[in-house]
């Protein structure tokens, strides 16, 4: 009888083990660090699943509760050096612009007659996800206003489920034609040489799409100077090039939830997601999807070959029948920024592109960089080796990196020599 409980402890043991322990890649420094990370998000996509299916909630809404939790308890954490010493002078208003709930960070006032710089910014979390009112958001966008003399605009935009493309890109364009328009400019003395926009991941998705409406909108006599994506994602026709494939399964982000982000926002069914895994989704077959659509995202060419290394594309002759029809706003250049056309890249603002080498969205960001700097635009792309999806957000203890904290230093840094 004494074997059975040395047994079910070893047994438990090997399990936890086998539950926390995953397969990293050796550049990434704080591997296990990383791990408890992960431990945490998949624990809570699982029970949040859970509940789904017990019908206690939708499995949006509990993650977001589970993740605000702890963006409460970090905000408590971290409250001193945000709010603190570090910012004092920084002022925070909660306000809205066009109807948008806004977040506008105000610097310590300077001398009278001198202009400031502005910069507006778009939050990720595959848009269903992420407030820019709490955890790191707040704190990096306190740290740009107090050191950059910025004023920072976090948009609020709607979320899925709730709302679904494209919903959520008119609600930032709203607020960033607010934001650019004169009455706002002369209200916060933002010099209209020195605008910005910015935003991670599905906030990048957003940033790249709103930099483009306004560079073509002839009617907006202020435009944004600079975009500052930070691992944006920026395509869904392709979901096997060489970084989906090689970091599908490394944290935070997976390739199947990277995918399932994409079905939500579009509105499209759920049980699509093995069909776009497989490019069934954009298979030769759909005639809307013209050759010079699938040159825009033709990895094979846009990427070095450091990039793509042996990976070869995965190209469908015959695939799913809906294609388009049943992913509604799949070629939107609205969703998809990398579609857009060269004469449309042509006019926008030049380019600060951070990606990370173990994230699945590493190669949208790289392409775009690209096709921007083949249609004339200065672009600047900073590649972290040892970096991950997500990575920017976390710098506040206990969930700090090292490598965020250098990324987030370096945006800093590009940001108050390029605006």
């Amino acid at each position: 009888m004494r074997l059975l409980p040395a047994v079910v402890s070893l047994s438990l043991t090997v399990a936890l083990a086998y539950y926390v322990y995953i397969p990293l890649p050796e550049t990434i420094q704080e591997p296990w660090r990383l791990m408890m990370l992960d431990v945490g998000f998949r624990t809570t996509m699982h029970l949040a699943s859970l509940k789904a299916w017990l019908g206690f909630d939708h499995y949006i809404q509990s993650l977001r509760q589970s993740t605000e939790g702890f963006d409460d308890i970090m905000q408590g954490l971290c409250s001193s050096q945000s709010e603190g010493g570090v910012m004092p002078g920084v002022k925070v208003c909660d306000i809205t612009f066009a109807g948008v709930p806004v977040r506008v960070y105000e610097p310590p006032a300077g001398g009278e007659g001198h202009l400031r710089r502005g910069l507006m910014f778009i939050h990720g979390g595959g848009w269903a996800l992420g407030t820019t009112k709490k955890g790191s958001y707040d704190v990096i966008n306190r740290m740009l206003s107090d050191e950059l003399n910025t004023v920072v605009v976090s948009v609020e935009y709607r979320l899925y489920p709730e709302v679904n493309f494209p919903v959520p890109y008119l609600d930032c364009l709203a607020a960033a034609k607010h934001f650019l328009s004169a009455g706002v400019r002369a209200r916060y003395a933002i010099d209209p040489e020195r605008i910005a926009v910015s935003g991670d991941s599905a906030g990048g998705n957003l940033a790249a799409a709103v930099a483009q409406e306004i560079s073509t909108d002839d009617t907006m006599s202020v435009k944004f100077s600079v975009q500052a994506l930070i691992y944006p994602v920026l395509q869904a026709l392709d979901f096997n090039t060489p970084s989906y494939l090689q970091n599908q399964h490394i944290p935070i982000l997976y390739r199947p939830i990277m995918v399932r982000f994409w079905l939500q926002y579009f509105g499209a069914d759920l049980s699509l997601l093995p069909q776009l895994l497989s490019n069934n989704h954009s298979s030769l077959q759909h005639s809307n999807i013209t050759p010079e659509l699938r040159a825009r995202v033709d990895w094979t060419v846009l990427l070095s070959p450091k990039h793509k290394k042996n990976y070869k594309p995965v190209i469908v002759e015959k695939g799913s029948q809906g294609g388009a029809r049943e992913v509604p706003g799949l070629l939107d250049v609205r969703a998809s920024p990398l579609l857009a056309g060269p004469e449309v890249l042509a006019k926008s603002p030049r380019a600060y592109i951070l990606t990370c080498e173990h994230d699945v969205l590493r190669d949208d960001g790289l392409m775009y960089a690209r096709r921007l700097q083949d249609s004339g635009v200065t672009v600047t792309v900073d590649h972290y080796l040892d970096g991950f999806h997500g990575c920017f957000s976390f710098v506040t203890w206990p969930m700090e990196f090292e490598v965020g904290k250098r990324a987030v230093r370096g945006y800093l840094d590009w940001l108050q020599k390029n605006l």
